[in-house]
């Protein structure tokens, strides 16, 4: 991806990046179906929910609030990502210009 070698070392996953001193996000890559007719440049995945270890309800909650809060900025929200079952809780939006991306 252009990440110079040095700035990945101890990335467990090749998609993925950490920030070195551990005070930024991860930012996680990954390859989508080419099913739109104009796609985003790059789709960010932010995490809003915290770390795994809490509940899922808490989660939940944290990544309603933060919708809640870019929706009053003038994102749109899209969809909810969530399954019975399934230990995770994201929701889609795009900013105002379209471009999507997922808070999880």
């Amino acid at each position: 991806m252009g990440v110079p070698e040095e700035e990945i070392k101890g990335v467990t996953t090749p998609e993925s990046i950490d920030d070195p001193k551990g005070e930024g996000p991860r930012i996680w890559f990954h390859e989508l179906p080419d099913v739109k007719s104009s796609k985003n440049r790059i789709h960010f995945d932010l995490r809003a929910s915290g770390r795994r270890e809490l509940p899922l309800a808490t989660r939940k909650e944290q990544v309603e609030a933060e919708a809640a809060r870019l929706v009053a900025l003038g994102a749109t929200r899209l969809e909810t990502l969530w399954e019975e079952g399934v230990d995770h809780y994201a929701v889609a939006m795009a900013d105002p210009e379209g471009n999507e991306f997922d808070i999880n």
